[in-house]
């Protein structure tokens, strides 16, 4: 069926070998260690799209450390989490695997639901297959300063837009634009390759002055096709202290005739932590001139309730990780509820990022969240796309 290898970490020599019977039942192959050093010794890069089944409380070298060693590799496997703990410790493993940014298909708890397990397996054989393959795989080390600058200056950046759309019609009233680097080697390059280094440059002021620029353009294109939706664009740190960034965009929108109110500007929590003073004046000054201010992955930050009080935002936007565990994690799920009750009581529209399964939509309805964009409901998309997703069926 696949090629694709599953590593079994389990220091009891039973379990481990019922792990390979499913494994091999899925048509996979099984590699069987009860020692993680014997593992790291033996495999010191993991092919591409295979598994590591890691019991969290192992002697001498715990799961934990593992997953520390897994994140210095230029191709860790993704890891499936078993322990015979307390859910707790399954849930800051998780946590803390995503933070090394490994991928996590599943925690699961002693004893394993085979059948459970057995599915997890062959879903994620199912992605690989159907995952393209890049052109050549890019590093963010290969980047340049002068490429990047190249890039921006010859039209080599391109945005997506992912639609958001109102939980209680399933229409469309916004997309959020994402900015992609069409690269003549390495093809198309997502922005976490490019954009920190944008930051670090000096080279940031320019790329947003560009997809902002972008952005109305699409958006008078997409009025005069008579698709009236608003957009929201991501600005970053450096962006929030740039005193002429309220003038310029003004006059761009006078310029196209639109309303300010179509674009939204969101800013992450982590982006308010310099500054305040100089955001507090900029942000201020883009809501007197009517254009929209998001504050976005709330909850992952370190901004106050005073400080969210304080700045005038229109939306607030749940982080995705809170979303895509709340289904099964009551603690992410409380995050969830208060952080709409919270901006509800700011007056603020709530937008959940990550929405990928109709369970969730629906834990979202009830709670009376407004707005929804994730994979369930549509990917990012060139912008021509947009006027035929004006509505969808769920």
């Amino acid at each position: 069926m696949n090629n694709i290898i599953v590593y079994l970490l389990d220091d009891e020599p039973d379990l481990l070998e019922l792990f390979a019977d499913v494994v091999e039942y899925a048509g996979l192959e099984a590699r069987c260690f009860t020692q993680a050093k014997v593992l790291l010794k033996e495999v010191t890069e993991f092919e591409t799209g295979s598994i590591l089944v890691l019991d969290l409380h192992m002697p001498e070298m715990d799961g934990i450390e593992v997953m520390r060693r897994l994140a210095l590799m230029n191709s860790p496997p993704a890891l499936i989490l078993v322990s015979g703990l307390d859910t707790g410790v399954l849930h800051s493993a998780e946590q803390l695997g995503e933070a090394h940014n490994l991928e996590i298909i599943a925690s699961l708890s002693k004893p394993v639901p085979i059948g459970e397990f057995r599915e997890l397996l062959e879903n994620h054989a199912k992605n690989v297959e159907n995952t393209p393959i890049s052109p050549k795989k890019i590093e963010s080390s290969a980047i340049t300063v002068s490429e990047l600058q190249c890039a921006i200056r010859k039209g080599q950046l391109i945005l997506h837009y992912q639609p958001q759309y109102e939980i209680a019609t399933n229409k469309l009233v916004g997309v959020e634009a994402l900015v992609r680097w069409q690269h003549p080697e390495y093809g198309l390059v997502p922005p976490d390759h490019f954009i920190p280094l944008a930051e670090e440059s000096g080279l940031i002021g320019e790329l947003t002055h560009w997809a902002i620029e972008q952005v109305v353009y699409q958006e008078k294109s997409w009025q005069a096709e008579g698709l009236y939706t608003a957009v929201s664009v991501n600005i970053s740190a450096a962006d929030i202290t740039s005193l002429t960034l309220p003038e310029q965009l003004a006059t761009l929108l006078a310029a196209q005739e639109l309303a300010p109110d179509r674009i939204t500007l969101e800013v992450t929590e982590s982006a308010l932590m310099g500054e305040l003073i100089t955001s507090l004046d900029i942000l201020t000054r883009m809501r007197l001139k009517g254009i929209r201010l998001s504050i976005d992955d709330f909850g992952t930050g370190y901004s106050s309730l005073s400080q969210l009080h304080r700045l005038p935002f229109t939306e607030l936007k749940i982080d995705q990780s809170f979303v895509s565990n709340m289904t099964e994690d009551k603690e992410a799920k409380a995050i969830v509820r208060t952080c709409i009750i919270l901006g509800h009581e700011l007056n603020m529209t709530i937008v959940a990022e990550g929405v990928e399964t109709e369970d969730q939509l629906n834990l979202l309805r009830q709670m009376g969240c407004d707005i929804a964009q994730g994979y369930l409901l549509s990917r990012p998309v060139t912008a021509d796309k947009i006027i035929h997703l004006q509505h969808i069926e769920l």
